[in-house]
C-alpha cells in the first residue's frame, strides 16, 4: 500500500474528526450534567463534553497528585506530539518496507485519530472562546479560553446500550445505578479504536512469520 492511500485515509478521517468537533463547538454549549443531550435516541446521544485529560477525563495529576493539573496537561500534550511521531516513522517504515495492507491501513487509523485529538490539545485554546453556558466562537477578540498547549478535546459521541441497577448484595456496587458503555468519545477515538482492534483481531496477517532463510 502506497503512501498516497494511506494519506488519503488520514485525510479524510481528520477531516471528518475536525469538522464533528467544530461544528459542535461552534453550534451547542457544553452539555453538563443534569442538562438534556443535543439528540437522544436512548441508545444513542449526542452530546457536547470537553476531556481535559486523557481516557474518561482521567487527569496525569491524579496519579502524580505533586503535579498541577496545567503541568500534568503539558506533560501530556508534549507525550502526544511525541508518540504521533513514533506512529509517523512506524507507518513510514512499514509502508518502505512492503508492509501488509492491513497493518498500514491500522497504523494509519491509530496515526489520524491520534493526530485528531492532539490539534485540540495543542490549538483549540487559542482558537475558541469558553462552551460555558454559551456557544464558542472562533478566533475571538479577547483571545482563547487557554493556552497553547492546554486545549479540551472535544468528545460528543455516547452509546448507552444498557442501565440497570446492582442488587444491594453486590460489595461495594450494591444499589447503585450502571450505565454500560457510557463513556463520551469522538471520531479520533474511534480510529484508534478500530485500528488496535483490527490489528488484534489480524494479527498473523499484520505481523506474518518471518520465513527462515535457506
Amino acid at each position: 500500500m502506497s503512501l498516497k492511500k494511506a494519506t488519503v485515509i488520514i485525510i479524510i478521517i481528520l477531516l471528518i474528526d475536525q469538522w464533528s468537533k467544530i461544528y459542535i463547538k461552534t453550534s451547542f454549549p457544553l452539555t453538563g450534567f443534569g442538562h438534556s443531550p443535543i439528540v437522544d435516541w436512548g441508545f444513542f446521544k449526542l452530546l457536547f463534553v470537553e476531556n481535559k485529560g486523557m481516557a474518561w477525563g482521567t487527569k496525569l495529576s491524579d496519579f502524580l497528585p505533586f503535579l498541577s493539573d496545567r503541568t500534568a496537561k503539558t506533560i501530556l500534550t508534549s507525550f502526544r506530539l511525541l508518540a504521533i511521531i513514533g506512529i509517523g516513522y512506524w507507518l513510514k517504515d512499514a509502508i518502505n518496507k512492503n508492509g501488509p495492507r492491513v497493518l498500514i491501513i491500522c497504523i494509519a487509523l491509530i496515526f489520524a485519530g491520534a493526530l485528531g485529538n492532539i490539534i485540540d490539545s495543542v490549538f483549540y485554546g487559542v482558537l475558541f472562546s469558553d462552551s460555558y453556558g454559551q456557544v464558542a466562537s472562533f478566533l475571538p477578540e479577547g483571545g482563547g479560553y487557554e493556552t497553547l498547549f492546554h486545549g479540551h478535546v472535544v468528545d460528543m459521541l455516547q452509546f448507552p446500550l444498557a442501565t440497570w441497577t446492582w442488587p444491594d448484595w453486590v460489595p461495594g456496587m450494591g444499589g447503585s445505578e450502571y450505565t454500560f458503555f457510557e463513556p463520551v468519545f469522538n471520531i479520533a477515538d474511534s480510529s484508534i479504536s478500530v485500528g488496535v482492534i483490527l490489528l488484534l483481531l489480524f494479527n498473523k496477517k499484520a505481523f506474518p512469520p518471518k520465513t527462515a532463510e535457506a
